[in-house]
C-alpha cells in the first residue's frame, strides 16, 4: 500500500492505495463519486474524464498514485462551476445529449476548452478537436458542438444568432 494525498473537489484526502488502483476506481469505489463513468476502460470513450490540476485526463488510465499531491476535479466538483452551469443550459437548449452516460466526460472536456479559450470565438473545428476524445452513442454530435459554441458565446457575453442566451433558451423550453 502507498499513502497518497490529493485534493478532490476542494477536499483534502489522505488514503492508502494499491499501486495498481486506477484513479477512476478510487473516485468511484473508495470516494463514492460515481459521476465519473467507466465505459471502455481503455481511454477511448472519455466517459471517465476528470480534471487533474486543471487538465483533463482519463481516470481509467491514470493510476491513483499518479494523482498524489494533485487537485482532482470530478463532475461533482464542477456542479457549481460557472462555465459548467452555462454548458448544461446550452446542452439542454441545443438538445445536445440524450441518455447521459457520456455527459460527465463531455462536460469536463468542454469546461476545460471554454476555460482555456478566454472568451475567444470557437469554430466547429475547435470544438470537434477538443471533444475528439469523447464518444457518444446517442447523438450525431451536432447538438453538442452547437451547445459548446453557444456556451462560449454566453461566457463572452455575446448572444446567439437568435439573440437568446443558453439560459434564456432553457427557460423558454419547459420540458427541461
Amino acid at each position: 500500500m502507498i499513502e497518497i494525498r490529493i485534493v478532490v473537489n476542494g477536499t483534502p484526502v489522505e488514503l492508502s492505495v494499491e499501486p495498481r488502483l486506477s484513479l477512476a476506481d478510487l473516485l468511484r469505489d473508495r470516494l463514492g463519486l460515481t459521476g465519473t463513468h467507466l465505459g471502455c476502460e481503455h481511454g477511448v470513450c472519455g466517459a471517465c474524464s476528470v480534471l487533474l490540476d486543471g487538465r483533463s485526463v482519463r481516470a481509467c488510465l491514470t493510476l491513483a498514485v499518479q494523482a498524489d499531491g494533485c487537485q482532482v476535479t470530478t463532475i461533482e466538483g464542477l456542479a457549481e462551476h460557472g462555465t459548467t452551469r452555462t454548458l448544461v443550459a446550452a446542452l439542454s437548449a441545443a438538445h445536445g445529449l440524450q441518455c447521459g452516460f457520456c455527459t460527465a466526460g463531455f462536460l469536463v472536456s468542454a469546461t476545460e476548452l471554454l476555460d482555456e479559450s478566454d472568451g475567444a470565438e470557437l469554430t466547429d473545428r475547435d470544438v470537434r478537436a477538443a471533444l475528439s476524445g469523447n464518444l457518444c452513442r446517442c447523438t450525431g454530435y451536432q447538438g453538442i458542438i452547437e451547445a459548446v459554441r453557444r456556451a462560449a458565446r454566453d461566457s463572452a457575453g455575446a448572444p446567439a444568432a437568435d439573440g437568446a442566451t443558453a439560459s434564456e433558451e432553457l427557460g423558454r423550453n419547459s420540458r427541461w
